[in-house]
């Protein structure tokens, strides 16, 4: 497709009534007569009340036979809250029908290049250079064009290595706007200034592996990665004074990013788990571990057959400090780890008498929280603790299916290992027409350096087996982490002040205090540590910049959506979750 529609076609954050004609809201979204006349004459109030005032209207969408027969017309308690749950659905389903449906547009490199040399094909075969074979990316083509789950299964694969779940994207969710309404902008095309200056910036972060956040100041490789990417006429990293510097370096543009520590505090203190505790030392690589790093055992990872060796780990577990150790965090964590470990901090209170930990931060929960004002109650599986944390995995499921529908039916894009080996082959054989790849990354001193020290143009890579077997464009883990940290900054107080912020010392066997940190807050760690787990994933080198950026907002908008549906549906009174968007704008659904 070559549609340009801005993402901003389908805004999550517009009001329900802006979205149905007849208006959705607590009140509003049941429509007219029956039991949703009850409903609403209630007020909403629970169920005692709407069953007292409102057996002859509720009466319409009874049976004869669960009609009780002392007063005329009456019906029980049990018959109301039954139909009172199917007109919520209900209602909300038609709420999420009336949103419009948007174009996706593509970046047009799969249409552009007959080779398929823009698009993803990790795990078909290939050919001497590394381009797709035909016929194995037209049943590729022909499976995700029909939808129907046999012709998946006639996919012509190159090797052992299988494809990631594409039909995930075609699974459907009884909560939230529907995966296929949400919309991503198309990313860079292969040729563009743009994938360039992604390209650049992966470049050096490879060879930036091994220093470590806090060092990046006074770094001359730090000092060199940030003048190349300043000099780049199409590049959207942070900038300090329009220009890249060592303290912008890698980092992302949602507030609170740029501020203190590279890393975010919920990367590293100690995370309280009930009884027991987490300390936050992981196992990492060794430095100078990388792969993918020669022609030949690029082209077997692409081809779909075994990794490239295995991984030097090192024996000792460390604080994270830089991106080796922040890529082998992203390699192995769980779907919502990290938003978990964070949610703990936030909820559990200092214990002055655990010598261990100290407990947690006991953030206060957001002002707009029902209970903060209540003299009788405390919330619990809503509002409250229980409920907060099963929303970690809730909305994380949900996030996955929508960023699927994007990776495998709409964009297709190419990992930045496969754009390595069109740059080596191009570099070495000037394959491809002039222009096929832009003058950016082919005059790059990144690229070069990498170059001398390996003997090939290819992006070294983090892990063995490289990325995964799905589609780039967008990334899973951003897109969680957009999903999850909108539902934390929904729940908390997010102003809240974090108090003596932490650095690991250099070794990366204990934390210290860093006194001279600017205050830190809970919204702007958390964005932080969205963008540390999206970015993450880039450091090991199997996403680009927009892949992170643009799923992290993804997710927003998929945790917006689910938020608005369970709004519609609570007893309490309720004005509604009010939190700062990834773009600094404020937003009340």
């Amino acid at each position: 497709m070559t549609d340009k529609t801005p993402a901003a076609a389908l805004s999550t954050s517009t009001p329900p009534s802006k979205l149905e004609p007849s208006g959705v809201s607590r009140r509003g979204f049941l429509g007219a007569g029956g039991l949703a006349t009850a409903v609403l004459a209630a007020g909403g109030l629970g169920l005692e009340p709407m069953v007292r005032g409102s057996a002859a209207s509720a009466a319409t969408l009874a049976t004869p036979a669960e009609l009780e027969t002392g007063d005329a017309g009456s019906i029980s308690p049990a018959v109301v809250r039954r139909d009172a749950a199917w007109s919520y659905r209900k209602g909300m389903a038609d709420a999420n029908r009336g949103l419009p449906l948007p174009p996706h547009p593509d970046n047009g490199d799969e249409a552009r290049y007959a080779n398929r040399i823009g698009s993803y094909s990790k795990a078909l075969p290939h050919n001497r250079f590394g381009e797709v074979d035909p016929g194995a990316y037209a049943s590729y083509r022909a499976a995700v064009d029909s939808g129907v789950s046999g012709d998946f299964e006639n996919i012509i694969m190159g090797g052992t290595n299988k494809l990631t779940n594409p039909q995930s994207g075609l699974a459907f969710d009884l909560e939230g706007a529907d995966s296929h309404l949400l919309v991503e902008p198309a990313p860079p095309a292969l040729a563009s200034a743009e994938e360039a200056g992604e390209a650049v910036e992966l470049y050096w972060m490879a060879l930036l592996r091994d220093v470590n956040f806090s060092d990046y100041a006074e770094h001359p490789l730090a000092a060199a990665a940030a003048a190349e990417l300043s000099g780049l006429s199409d590049f959207h990293g942070l900038k300090s004074g329009g220009k890249v510097t060592p303290a912008t370096l890698f980092r992302d543009p949602f507030p609170g990013c740029r501020v203190g520590p590279y890393l975010s505090q919920f990367m590293l203190l100690p995370t309280p788990f009930g009884a027991e505790y987490v300390v936050r030392q992981a196992r990492t690589a060794l430095p100078g571990d990388d792969h993918m790093t020669s022609f030949a055992s690029w082209l077997t990872v692409q081809n779909g057959g075994p990794k490239d060796g295995s991984t030097a780990w090192d024996p000792v577990r460390r604080y994270l400090r830089n991106g080796r150790d922040l890529s082998a965090w992203v390699h192995v964590d769980v779907l919502f780890q990290a938003y978990f470990n964070a949610c703990l901090i936030l909820l559990t209170p200092p214990d002055p008498s655990d010598d261990v930990t100290g407990g947690g931060l006991g953030v206060p929960l957001n002002p707009g929280n029902p209970y903060r004002g209540s003299r009788t109650q405390i919330g619990f599986g809503t509002f409250g603790a229980p409920g907060i944390k099963a929303l970690m995995c809730e909305v994380a499921s949900r996030a996955l299916k929508a960023q699927w529908y994007q990776k495998w039916f709409v964009h297709r894009r190419l990992r930045p290992e496969a754009f390595g080996g069109v740059l080596h082959v191009q570099q070495t054989k000037n394959r491809y027409p002039a222009g096929t790849l832009h003058d950016a990354i082919l005059r790059s001193e990144a690229a070069a350096r990498v170059h001398d020290k390996n003997g090939t143009w290819l992006l070294p890579m983090a892990f063995p087996e490289g990325s995964p077997t799905h589609p780039a464009y967008g990334s899973g883990h951003a897109t969680v982490a957009g999903a999850c940290v909108t539902v934390l900054k929904a729940v908390f107080d997010e102003s809240f002040p974090l108090p003596h912020p932490r650095v690991p010392t250099p070794d990366g066997l204990a934390l210290t205090e860093e006194p001279d940190s600017p205050t830190l807050t809970v919204g702007g760690e958390l964005n932080k540590l969205a963008s540390n787990i999206a970015t993450g994933r880039n450091h090991a080198g199997v996403h680009w910049r927009t892949d992170a950026i643009n799923a992290i907002l993804l997710g927003e908008q998929v945790a917006i959506s689910i938020l608005r549906d369970q709004k519609a549906c609570y007893n309490e009174t309720f004005s509604g979750f009010s939190f700062t968007k990834f773009d600094g704008t404020k937003i009340t659904l």
